[in-house]
């Protein structure tokens, strides 16, 4: 039996941070079992609580956020509209495109309106069920 350690980039906006929250309990909170391969998902997000310091301003802090989307498999991003409107967002994923990490879209539970520049950018969009997002990060990291 393998394991698999699996780098993952759980884009947010620190104002609707539930989504993120949400994701990251469904992958970071356990080991899961795809067949025979054992995986551990390793959390390379930036969140709230744990701010990246040492960007004296945004270019810096551009750069530090390129430099964990390059050291990840899969950039995972809800589509909540909040993300149409955040340059950080966007930023994430011309990130993601520049290092060509897949990106898997997650439509909030119960969303209407979803950011049609995430749906535009995904390689796979997926539902808001904890299975639908852990098989679908699971997918694309199989298909790198």
């Amino acid at each position: 039996m393998s394991v698999h350690r699996v780098h993952v980039f759980v884009s947010h906006s620190w104002a609707h941070s539930e989504h993120y929250e949400r994701i990251h309990g469904w992958l970071f909170g356990k080991a899961w079992r795809f067949g025979q391969a054992g995986v551990v998902f390793k959390d390379y997000s930036v969140p709230k609580d744990d701010p990246i310091h040492n960007a004296p301003n945004a270019l810096a802090l551009k750069a530090a956020i390129y430099r964990r989307i390059a050291r990840c498999h899969v950039v995972v991003i809800p589509t909540g509209m909040y993300a149409t409107r955040s340059k950080w967002i966007q930023q994430e994923i011309a990130g993601a495109k520049q290092y060509s990490k897949p990106i898997l879209a997650v439509n909030p539970w119960g969303q209407i309106r979803k950011a049609s520049v995430v749906q535009a950018a995904a390689t796979e969009v997926v539902g808001w069920k904890r299975d639908r997002v852990v098989n679908g990060v699971w997918n694309l990291y199989c298909r790198g």
